[in-house]
C-alpha cells in the first residue's frame, strides 16, 4: 500500500498536466461549435439592414423622382434647370423673339416634366406605390384661375393662358376675349400701377432712396440683388421695378412716398377707381400678395394710361440697365425677351409671377400698322404667356392693315 501510494502521489503531478491539457485543447473547440450559430445570426442582420438600405434608397430615388415630376416646370420662381436643347431655344428665342423659337422653348419646356415621370415609371410599380405610402408627395400648387376651371375654356387660337384680351388702342375694338372678366391675383403687373403714381406725383427723380429691413420680402421670402443699404436714385428703383420686377425697389418707392406706405397703398386704389377699374384691388405695390387682384379688361385700361407717361415707356421697354451700387456694378435685364425681338415694336410691357396667378404678361405694341393692348393672365407655363402673344401677332398680321369685324368676331370668347 505504501508503494502504491508513493506511485500514485509520484504521477500525480503528471496525470493533472494531462486533464489541464485536455480542458485546454477542448475549450476553443467547444467555443467554435457554439460560436456557428451566433457567427449566423450577425450575417443575418446585416443582410437584412443591407436590403432595407437598398430598399430605402430605392424609395428615397422614386420619392424624389416624384417630386421632380410634381415640380416639372419650375419659381423668384423663375430659374428651372435645363438641358441643352431648352438653353438652345431659350437664348434663340431672346436673340430673335420669333414664334418658331419661343414655341421650341415651350415644348422643351413641356418635355422637361415627362422625363421625370419616366424616371418614376422605371422604378417599378410597386416601389413607387410604397414609396407613394411611406412619404405621400403633395400636389402642386394650383392658381386661382385652375381651381376655378379657367383653363377649361377653349378659344380659337389655342392660348395656354386661361385669360386673355386683345383691343384695338385706338378704336378700342375688343379682337379677342376669353375670361376677361374672371377676377385673379396680377402678381407684379402691380408694379405698373406703382410706376404710374410715380411718374404721376412728379417727385425729384434724383432723390436717393436707401433699401432698408422693411422693403424685404416677408410674404413668398424672394431674394433680391438689392441687398438692405443699398442706395439708388429714385429713378433707377423704378426703372428696375418696371424692367427687371425688383420688388425690393418697388416696396421702397411705394414707402417714400409722401405720407408713406399706406398713403399709397391708399393712392393705388383711388387711382384704379378713377380709371373706372372697378374689378380692381390693391394692399402693397410689389404683387407679391395674392390680394392684389384685378381683371384683364381693368388691367387694359391701365396700360392705355400707362403707355401716355413716357417714364413707362422707357424704363418698362428697356433691354437691359446697370447701376452701381458701392464698387460693385450690377447688370439687370428685362424680364420680357420680345423686347429684343427684331418682330416687335413694343411700346410698354410688363410681366408677373407668383404660384396664385401664374405667369402673367401685358403689353403694347404695334401689329400690322395697329396699336394693341394685350392682356394674358394665368399662363401655366414661363414661355406659354410669350407664345401666346406670339400666335397673336401672326394672327392679326394675317388680317390685313385692317381687320374685318366678322373675322374678329369668331375669336371673341
Amino acid at each position: 500500500m505504501q508503494l502504491l501510494s508513493s506511485f500514485r502521489l509520484a504521477k500525480l503531478p503528471q496525470l493533472m498536466s494531462v486533464a489541464l491539457l485536455s480542458c485546454v485543447l477542448a475549450a476553443p473547440a467547444a467555443h467554435a461549435a457554439g460560436g456557428k450559430k451566433e457567427v449566423k445570426k450577425p450575417v443575418a442582420a446585416a443582410s437584412a439592414k443591407k436590403a432595407a438600405t437598398k430598399e430605402s434608397a430605392a424609395k428615397g430615388k422614386v420619392v424624389a423622382d416624384a417630386k421632380s415630376a410634381k415640380t416639372g416646370r419650375a419659381a423668384k420662381a423663375e430659374k428651372p434647370g435645363r438641358g441643352k436643347a431648352e438653353k438652345a431655344s431659350v437664348a434663340a428665342a431672346g436673340k430673335r423673339g420669333s414664334k418658331t423659337a419661343i414655341a421650341k422653348a415651350e415644348r422643351a419646356e413641356r418635355a422637361s416634366g415627362k422625363k421625370h415621370l419616366v424616371r418614376a415609371g422605371a422604378a417599378g410599380g410597386a416601389a413607387l406605390a410604397a414609396a407613394a405610402i411611406a412619404a405621400p408627395v403633395e400636389p402642386a400648387r394650383l392658381s386661382y384661375g385652375q381651381m376655378a376651371g379657367l383653363h377649361a375654356v377653349s378659344d380659337p387660337l389655342d392660348l395656354q393662358s386661361s385669360v386673355a384680351y386683345v383691343i384695338d388702342q385706338d378704336t378700342h375694338e375688343v379682337l379677342l376675349s376669353k375670361n376677361d372678366q374672371a377676377v385673379l391675383p396680377i402678381a407684379s403687373l402691380t408694379k405698373l400701377m406703382t410706376g404710374l403714381l410715380i411718374a404721376q406725383a412728379r417727385l425729384p427723380m434724383d432723390e436717393m432712396i436707401t433699401i432698408t429691413q422693411d422693403d424685404v420680402d416677408t410674404e413668398k421670402h424672394s431674394s433680391s440683388r438689392l441687398r438692405v443699404g443699398t442706395t439708388l436714385s429714385r429713378s433707377e428703383m423704378m426703372h428696375l421695378a418696371l424692367m427687371s420686377s425688383e420688388n425690393r425697389a418697388a416696396h421702397a418707392l411705394g414707402r417714400t412716398y409722401p405720407g408713406g406706405l399706406a398713403q399709397f397703398v391708399q393712392q393705388m386704389n383711388a387711382k384704379a377707381r378713377q380709371l373706372g377699374m372697378k374689378d380692381t384691388r390693391y394692399v402693397e405695390p410689389t404683387g407679391l400678395s395674392s390680394s392684389n387682384q384685378s381683371s384683364a379688361r381693368d388691367l387694359a385700361l391701365l396700360v392705355g394710361v400707362a403707355h401716355g407717361e413716357p417714364l413707362m415707356r422707357e424704363y418698362s421697354t428697356s433691354p437691359g440697365y446697370e447701376v452701381a451700387v458701392g464698387r460693385r456694378t450690377l447688370q439687370f435685364n428685362n424680364t420680357n425677351r420680345l423686347v429684343k425681338s427684331d418682330n416687335w415694336d413694343i411700346g410698354l410691357q410688363k410681366t408677373g409671377y407668383i404660384s396664385e396667378a401664374g405667369r402673367c404678361l401685358v403689353m403694347q405694341a404695334q401689329v400690322s400698322g395697329r396699336k394693341l393692348i394685350m392682356v394674358f393672365l394665368d399662363s401655366a407655363g414661363k414661355f406659354s404667356r410669350l407664345a401666346d402673344a406670339e400666335r397673336v401677332r401672326h394672327w392679326v398680321e394675317g388680317m390685313g392693315p385692317t381687320a374685318s369685324t366678322t373675322i374678329a368676331q369668331r375669336i371673341r370668347g
